[in-house]
């Protein structure tokens, strides 16, 4: 089987999916092991993936400390990426960390150079701000994150779950090479102007949760299983009523799977690659064996037909429930749809 050509990523060529390392240490359950994270990186490599996405925020450091531990000696066969302006802070002074937004230039500073030694790197290559702190000016955070550039510390500035709007103001004050948002069937948010607008200014669009958080996977069908902590369990679209209307969706998409020969979370994937060529997916799974599906999905050729027939299938005007609480929605800066 051919290896399919590369996509680029804020000016590198990376293999066309990436591999978001958040699972193995962050939200949807305590940390795997560090045998079964090693392995399913070091898979990851050998399978071909050449991007790597981490952050500041999951597991408070411990993810970036992951893969510093696990891939240092591999950084020159992959595209590093990782977020600051999110990140566990002792708040209370308890030694409990909690979840803080804070986009000031000297907290982005003092991140990423928290975040080179955890990850044993001298510079970082796609460095994002994960969420926009709206008590600070875009154009300030995006200011430190040049001059982090300027250091030499990152070659790459990115923005998570922003609007259009935003980008262009980031994007006059710093080239931007990556925007990253949840994008999948069940989530089209992106559609209405932010995928457009990163392709008018050659920005990457990196789409995360492209799996739909394991519904598009077909393999959870009960929400009740889920971990105490898994952050899913505060999120509208898996409250148990919506979650049903949800299921309803499934059959015929997973029937259309069959009938083009691949895995439901294939489908998922190849139809993020046939949307655009600027379009980058990240899934992330603690199993090599669902790891190497998701890289085969590089390889599912979908005709215009089938495309058709997705967008018709699972869309935002079927599928239950909002994407984030409340509290989440007013933290991102994402355009809804009425």
């Amino acid at each position: 089987m051919s290896t399919p050509a590369p996509r680029r990523l804020a000016g590198f060529d990376v293999f066309p999916i990436g591999l978001g390392c958040m699972n193995l240490s962050h939200a949807y359950g305590p940390p795997v092991s560090r045998e079964q994270a090693q392995r399913v990186l070091l898979e990851a490599l050998d399978q071909g993936v050449t991007h790597f996405d981490t952050a500041a925020l999951y597991g408070f450091g411990h993810n970036e400390s992951l893969l510093g531990d696990v891939l240092s000696s591999q950084r020159q066969r992959m595209v590093l990426a990782s977020k600051c302006g999110m990140t566990g802070v002792d708040v209370n002074g308890d030694g409990k960390k909690v979840r803080v937004i804070d986009g000031r230039p000297n907290t982005i500073k003092q991140t990423c150079d928290e975040a080179l030694q955890r990850l044993r790197t001298d510079v970082i290559d796609v460095y994002y701000l994960h969420r926009w702190d709206k008590k600070v000016p875009v154009e300030e955070s995006v200011g430190a994150l040049g001059d982090l550039v300027r250091a030499g510390k990152i070659r790459q500035i990115g923005l998570s779950e922003v609007s259009a709007d935003t980008l262009r103001r980031a994007h006059a004050e710093h080239p931007i090479g990556a925007l990253q948002t949840e994008y999948s069937l069940w989530t089209r948010n992106p559609e209405i102007a932010v995928l457009e607008t990163c392709a008018e200014l050659g920005v990457t669009f990196v789409a995360f949760s492209p799996v739909a958080r394991a519904f598009l996977c077909n393999t959870l069908h009960q929400t009740d299983t889920l971990d105490a902590k898994d952050i899913r369990r505060s999120m509208p679209r898996f409250e148990a009523n919506n979650y049903a209307q949800n299921l309803a969706l499934l059959p015929p998409y997973v029937a259309l799977a069959q009938e083009v020969g691949c895995t439901p979370a294939q489908l998922a994937l190849a139809w993020l690659l046939h949307r655009a060529p600027h379009v980058v997916p990240i899934p992330g799974t603690t199993s090599v064996a669902h790891l190497r599906d998701n890289v085969a999905a590089a390889q599912v050729k979908l005709s215009d037909e089938v495309m058709q027939r997705l967008d018709g299938l699972i869309h935002q005007g079927n599928v239950a429930g909002a994407r984030y609480s409340a509290q989440g929605t007013s933290e991102v800066d994402t355009e809804n749809f009425a």
